[in-house]
């Protein structure tokens, strides 16, 4: 599940790619969502400052990262998939919620609750990694997430107070909740370098892969 092309005000490609590759090589079939709705606003990357006056669709920039191949994530069923992922970058907090304004008073879209839930009750995995988890805590009541560390270590941590965030939503911070099904990891979070990243989003989508039984 996507939400946009771009870390400032969508879906993290590196994230986003990083689990398609991992999802390959893993032999899934893998197909791709994204919300029918406007961005809460548009980032010029170059700047890191929003770009007045534009406005774009959150489906339609997504079908960047997906070549085309994308649906409305009204169209995602559990009856349908095995299991579900969301890759990280601010569009979690900023276009599938409002946790990027609201912390944790924040509301998460619809389809997205809907997804979460419905995956939850069939007993399918739920991946999530970087700043996305916020979304399980916020709908699945005692799930158990990771975003890193609570403490921001001398800028190795730079989003820390998103750990704090999530504990007060009640979520715990683990990597592999067997329980709920949900499986997490910190991603960009963390200050690392880029193979660190992709090594553990594979990690995530290998425990992912190994919850469906399949």
């Amino acid at each position: 599940v996507l939400s946009g092309c771009g870390v400032y005000d969508g879906t993290e490609i590196h994230e986003a790619s990083a689990v398609l590759v991992h999802l390959s090589r893993g032999g899934a079939e893998v197909h791709m969502y994204a919300p029918d709705v406007p961005q809460m606003h548009v980032i010029d990357h170059s700047k890191g400052q929003p770009a007045e006056a534009e406005s774009r669709n959150v489906l339609v920039e997504s079908a960047r990262i997906a070549r085309g191949k994308i649906a409305s994530l009204a169209k995602l069923t559990t009856a349908d998939h095995d299991a579900v992922i969301f890759p990280g970058g601010f569009g979690a907090a900023k276009n599938l919620s409002t946790f990027a304004v609201d912390g944790k008073d924040c509301k998460v879209n619809r389809e997205v609750e809907r997804v979460l839930k419905d995956f939850h009750k069939a007993g399918k995995p739920i991946g999530l990694c970087c700043i996305s988890p916020v979304l399980a805590a916020k709908v699945l009541s005692g799930a158990e997430v990771t975003v890193g560390h609570e403490e921001e270590e001398g800028g190795k941590w730079p989003y820390a107070g998103t750990a704090g965030a999530i504990k007060e939503l009640g979520a715990k911070h683990s990597h592999v909740d067997t329980k709920n099904k949900v499986v997490t990891t910190p991603a960009f979070m963390c200050e690392t370098e880029l193979h660190n990243i992709f090594d553990g989003i594979g990690a995530m989508v290998k425990n992912v892969l190994k919850l469906t039984g399949k």
